[in-house]
């Protein structure tokens, strides 16, 4: 068991865990929301997907978003899980960001399904 993220406290008070394949999906999701430079020891880590809320919509956001994501997986993850092809697909004034990957550790296939802010929750 891994510690969960974002950090939280389970029912008995404790800090919270997560199973292994739960953790990569953290991972994914912490690695497309952080913004490349955040990260002092690591400044090059990140997909910078909250920077693309205030670019405007449309196929052109959603084809870069795409390549950011592919190629931020591969850089930062790829030593903990193959990525398939990322789905980007315009959604109002969202982006909704689908990754289906492979787990290396346990060879089981997840996907998740990840939304910008911005349109109807």
């Amino acid at each position: 068991m891994t510690i969960d993220h974002p950090y939280d406290v389970d029912g008995s008070g404790r800090t919270a865990t997560t199973d292994p394949d739960e953790h990569v999906r953290d991972m994914i999701e912490q690695l497309l929301l952080t913004a490349p430079g955040e990260r002092v020891m690591r400044p090059d880590f990140g997909a910078g997907l909250l920077q693309l809320v205030f670019e405007p919509g449309g196929p052109e956001t959603a084809a870069t978003t795409q390549y950011l994501v592919q190629s931020a997986l591969e850089r930062h993850l790829g030593h903990v899980l193959t990525a398939e092809p990322v789905e980007v697909e315009a959604v109002d004034s969202a982006l909704l960001i689908t990754v289906a990957y492979v787990v290396l550790r346990t060879r089981t296939r997840h996907v998740a399904t990840f939304r910008t802010p911005g349109g109807r929750p």
